[in-house]
């Protein structure tokens, strides 16, 4: 079936815009929620990662074959499917007992949520067939999907100072039957399954690669960074991925082209996207916790104080599209990382208890870092595939993001676990009655409720030390990503968001548009 368009294009964008909103608040919204979490379902360090990394990982995943799926089999049939699934597995993630199965129900959102992203941004894709205006509702897809991202905190926050942890999870039930019914009534039909590619083997290299690249980071802590369950998983990891490429690149229908990553359009943009949600999901992770288990402050109060990120973000992806118009894109999303990397800078030099306009400031540079990043980045993928394969586009944009994203929480959670534990080692609760370090190590709330309940300043002003060092050095990390992310952006091209007697949108040849 040919693509479609309908009459009605700003119903489209609103519906796409509402259902992606709904599944990026989800990737957030719930790590207000882990301190609480940690205590009542005893979860400890490494559980916490996975109910977030849960998520980020079936979505990484499985992302890139929903979209192909979507365009074979129609977007619109995949929307409703994958919202009816989101909302009935948030439904289900309220009813769990155990970290165990919030877990398992945290890959279920996320299998659904790869369902979903891709189409929305297909159907704008179709929508807007002229490239300008397509480009400005990208902009506006982006602002709303960095401010999903950036408010769930909040959200999680007021839910939090009134009800219980499931209520993160029921929450979202009545936003995505909204959005279903929404879909259904004004999303039109498109397809093409002509084009649409269904590449199980490249499916199953891509995903056992970054599972298992995620599970060994997770882990490690535990294993030991050099331990050989770590080595062999890294090892195992590069070979899978060199097998996706070996397979894909001997495939008469691959599920991506690789040559498309010679194309700067397409692999510096998919390499600061997923730079830009590395540092900001790893950030997040960290930061919920800093801000109820240092500062001890309630789940609203954390909200609303990582609302200026929301509100930065969904600036700088209007500004950002804006800016690459007349400027260009790599001048943009250079500049974007830039100013990410020295957020995080700034974040890695700042004390204990610093001032809260100060924290201001460092996430007023991080929110408009990731939206001058993301949107440019985003329409430049999408610029370099005609609208017929929006889905495979539009999936590998979101692959980018989750995978980005998954590895932020992973790596940066991982090396704050060792260094927490490695510094807490030797404080005074090595001294501790037996069992209580070791439950101390593991989980940053265990050791805050060891020191209160004991009345012992040494033991909270340990535990906060420790804190800040893993803080510290995985913000260092990241600022040197983010850097090291802008050079590579450099490759992008410059061209401005124009139209320039090309207004489909088709690609232009990679060489002209220096």
């Amino acid at each position: 079936m040919p693509s479609s368009t309908t009459s009605r294009p700003a119903l489209v964008l609103a519906v796409a815009c509402l259902a992606a909103f709904t599944i990026n608040l989800d990737t957030t919204i719930v790590n207000v929620a882990l301190p609480s979490i940690s205590r009542e379902l005893h979860a400890g360090t490494r559980d916490l990662q996975w109910i977030v990394d849960g998520y980020n990982l079936s979505f990484a995943t499985l992302v890139l074959i929903a979209g192909s799926l979507g365009d074979r089999f129609g977007r619109r049939p995949a929307l409703l499917l994958g919202l009816a699934g989101f909302a009935a597995a948030s439904t289900a993630a309220a009813l769990v007992t155990g970290p165990e199965g919030l877990i398992a129900l945290r890959f279920a959102m996320g299998a659904c949520a790869a369902v979903i992203f891709p189409t929305t941004l297909s159907v704008i894709t179709n929508a807007y067939p002229v490239r300008h205006e397509r480009a400005r509702a990208i902009g506006l897809w982006g602002a709303v999907t960095g401010l999903g991202v950036a408010v769930g905190p909040v959200c999680g926050g007021l839910l939090l100072s009134h009800f219980g942890w499931k209520s993160v999870f029921l929450a979202l039930v009545p936003v995505s039957l909204i959005a279903l019914l929404a879909a259904w009534r004004w999303v039109p039909e498109s397809s093409n399954p002509a084009e649409a590619r269904l590449d199980l083997p490249g499916l199953a290299c891509s995903a056992s690669a970054v599972g298992l690249l995620v599970y060994t980071i997770i882990e490690a802590p535990s294993h030991g960074w050099a331990s050989p369950q770590t080595v062999v998983g890294f090892a195992a990891s590069a070979a899978l991925m060199a097998g996706f490429l070996l397979v894909e690149r001997r495939r008469e229908r691959p599920m991506i082209d690789i040559r498309l990553f010679r194309t700067p359009a397409f692999s510096a943009a998919s390499a600061s996207v997923t730079v830009a949600f590395f540092a900001l999901f790893g950030f997040i992770f960290l930061v919920t916790q800093y801000f109820q288990l240092v500062r001890d402050y309630g789940a609203l109060s954390t909200g609303v104080r990582i609302l200026p990120v929301a509100l930065t973000i969904a600036v700088g992806s209007v500004a950002g599209v804006a800016l690459a118009t007349r400027l260009g894109t790599r001048a943009v999303v250079v500049t974007g990382l830039l100013l990410l990397a020295a957020a995080y800078g700034w974040i890695a030099l700042s004390p204990t208890f610093t001032a809260y306009p100060r924290i201001v400031g460092q996430m007023v540079l991080m929110g408009l870092g990731l939206g001058m990043t993301t949107a440019p980045a985003t329409e430049s993928i999408l610029s370099v595939l005609p609208a017929a394969k929006a889905g495979l586009g539009s999936a590998v944009n979101d692959a980018t993001r989750e995978t980005g994203g998954t590895l932020g929480v992973a790596v940066l959670g991982s090396i704050f676990t060792s260094l927490y534990a490695t510094h807490l080692t030797s404080s005074a609760f090595s001294a501790l009655p037996l069992g209580q370090p070791a439950s101390a190590r593991e989980s940053v709330a265990a050791a805050l409720g060891i020191a209160r309940t004991t009345h012992r300043s040494d033991l909270l002003t340990a535990v906060q030390g420790a804190f800040m060092h893993g803080f510290h050095t995985a913000c260092v990390v990241a600022a040197v990503l983010c850097v090291a992310g802008a050079l590579a952006a450099t490759a992008l091209p410059n061209h401005p968001l124009r139209t320039q007697g090309n207004p489909t949108g088709t690609p232009q040849p990679a060489t002209a548009a220096r």
